[in-house]
């Protein structure tokens, strides 16, 4: 007998630092591996696959992933939240939120804007507190250059210089839709939005623009490396520990996947209304 099932979107948060990435590798732990066991304890002990919006590297983190899983009818939202969090546990991995969507809907095709920060903590002293979410840079960033250097950067391009050798992706042309650099305190804050990214290429990104805050480059170089459609012709790649992708829209309105608009009454339906 085939039991009926109900696909769920869910809402994630997770430490990067401890993990492969998100995908299932054979070299150590991966976040995909850790919530698809969790997953399987509500499926009678069966696997459970898992589509993630984005595939991030090892050490990066995230404020607002989204997956989606299928899982027996016989649950409700915050019993699925509450139950994954449970057996995700002591890994810092927590599903915020748990949505039922569409049997179709595709927590990675059905998104059209990922949205990813990387910080800079900009001072002396290594961080304490921040260690292993920030990129520590000790000289002084301008971060008025290094916005105005991103402002050269928007739009449909080719981004090869900004790809990593590894990417996958069959074309390197991509349309950057937002790429803001602010300076809050001690910490340079780079907002990065499109569609769809490349391998590396907010990492890439962030090395080139920190060559502008220390004036080792001049804020035009900057066009000059994208148009040159080569990646030694940009920056370094930053380190994964100061990114963390923060939010992926939607344009269905089953799902909005922020935190501070998602919501999941305790008398959600387990299906699609």
């Amino acid at each position: 007998m085939t039991h009926s099932t109900t696909r769920w979107a869910l809402l994630l948060e997770y430490d990067g630092g401890p993990f492969v990435g998100w995908q299932r590798q054979s070299n150590g732990l991966s976040i995909q591996q850790v919530l698809e066991q969790a997953a399987a304890h509500l499926n009678a002990g069966q696997p459970v696959a898992s589509v993630v919006a984005g595939r991030t590297d090892a050490g990066v983190h995230a404020e607002g992933q989204v997956a989606h899983i299928d899982l027996p009818d016989s649950h409700s939202a915050g019993a699925i939240r509450d139950a994954l969090n449970f057996y995700m546990k002591p890994h810092p991995v927590v599903v915020l939120d748990a949505v039922a969507v569409a049997p179709d809907w595709s927590a990675r095709f059905a998104a059209d804007r990922r949205s990813y920060r990387f910080r800079i903590l900009n001072r002396r002293s290594r961080p304490g507190l921040m260690a292993g979410r920030v990129w520590h840079v000790p000289a002084p960033l301008d971060a008025t250059a290094m916005h105005q250097a991103a402002q050269r950067l928007l739009g449909r391009h080719d981004f090869t210089s900004f790809r990593a050798a590894s990417c996958q992706a069959a074309s390197p042309i991509r349309t950057l839709e937002r790429l803001d650099v602010t300076r809050h305190g001690d910490i340079v804050e780079i907002t990065a939005e499109a569609r769809s990214f490349l391998h590396h290429q907010v990492r890439n990104l962030a090395g080139t623009l920190k060559l502008v805050g220390e004036a080792r480059w001049p804020v035009e170089r900057v066009s000059q490396a994208l148009a040159a459609r080569d990646r030694a012709a940009a920056g370094p790649t930053a380190p994964p520990e100061g990114l963390a992708l923060i939010s992926v829209g939607y344009k269905d309105s089953s799902f909005h996947a922020t935190p501070a608009a998602i919501r999941t009454p305790s008398s959600a339906p387990a299906k699609p209304a």
